[in-house]
């Protein structure tokens, strides 16, 4: 690493924008080339804005993961909503994740019109280079160029990693000079109770369907360190109905079964420690009208 008592530190903060499912948060992973974003193929995953610690050279970059900003319909989606907006006020750099197969949606333009009012250095992101053809993504560029005046324009895949590095590289360009936020190893600002919280989430939202995902949140109640070095950790899955408790438990609880096996072996691959995990399900009808919700996820409760 560059020596830091030579070479002036930088420090900023590169907030991702872009509507749900552009690939905001497997391009956190790419850029961290670790996980500490939950990924699914299902819209909306993203629930508040997460900050990662990435390093390029002497730059400490704090990426901020923002929810997919689209049209709001409830509650829930004005809270995240607002809360990926706020977190790009204060950035040094904003970069507008763009699905090139997807081009301009109405999400798109809506985020477009609404980025003028955000001071940061605006930069555009195309995504999904490694399926989408060359003509299609220059067309693409110029058009999204003419829409609003980019600083610069990259093109990426954020599955594969194509054009990441370059990506970093120039986002850490874009810092301005001061100390670091941080200590240097540290990835995350998200306590281990949320990154438990998100990760069995995730594995919900990968084993059920429809709507059922958009209508549970998971928190971690319990987190205690045992005295053999493991750690026993309790969480609730709240749902809207009892019908929907049903689901998430299963015939003979094989369905949480399976859950708890897969959340349990990545909460320990993130914790390194080993873990017991305990899932229990409840129905709290009204959980998305419920203040306390609201800030277990780190979201403002929005007023009607």
């Amino acid at each position: 690493m560059t020596n830091r008592t030579t070479v002036e530190s930088r420090c900023g903060f590169a907030v991702l924008l872009g509507a749900p499912n552009s690939g905001k948060s497997t391009l956190l992973n790419q850029l961290l080339q670790t996980k500490v974003s939950i990924v699914s193929r299902k819209v909306q995953t993203t629930r508040r804005s997460l900050r990662a610690i990435a390093l390029e050279g002497n730059t400490q970059i704090i990426f901020v993961d923002t929810p997919g900003i689209f049209t709001p319909k409830r509650r829930l989606d004005r809270a995240m909503i607002a809360s990926a907006w706020q977190s790009g006020s204060d950035a040094d750099a904003a970069a507008l994740l763009i699905d090139s197969v997807k081009g301009v949606t109405a999400d798109v333009e809506n985020i477009i019109a609404q980025l003028p009012e955000i001071s940061a250095t605006k930069i555009l992101v195309l995504n999904k280079v490694d399926i989408a053809e060359r003509p299609r993504l220059l067309e693409l560029a110029a058009k999204l160029n003419g829409m609003l005046s980019f600083a610069q324009t990259f093109m990426v895949s954020a599955l594969t990693g194509d054009g990441v590095v370059k990506l970093k590289h120039e986002l850490a360009n874009l810092m301005p000079a001061g100390p670091w936020l941080y200590p240097e190893d540290q990835i995350s600002d998200a306590p281990l109770r949320f990154l438990a919280a998100e990760i069995t989430r995730e594995k919900l939202f990968e084993r059920l369907h429809d709507e059922l995902p958009y209508l549970l949140t998971v928190e971690t109640e319990r987190w205690q360190d045992l005295p053999d070095g493991s750690a026993r950790i309790e969480q609730t899955i709240f749902v809207t109905r009892e019908g929907h408790k049903k689901i998430v438990i299963g015939e003979g609880g094989r369905v949480i079964k399976t859950i708890g096996t897969a959340a349990r072996r990545e909460i320990m691959a993130a914790a390194g420690q080993d873990v017991h995990l305990f899932l229990f399900v409840k129905v709290r009808e009204r959980w998305l009208d419920d203040p306390e919700r609201y800030r277990e996820m780190g979201l403002e409760f929005p007023k009607e």
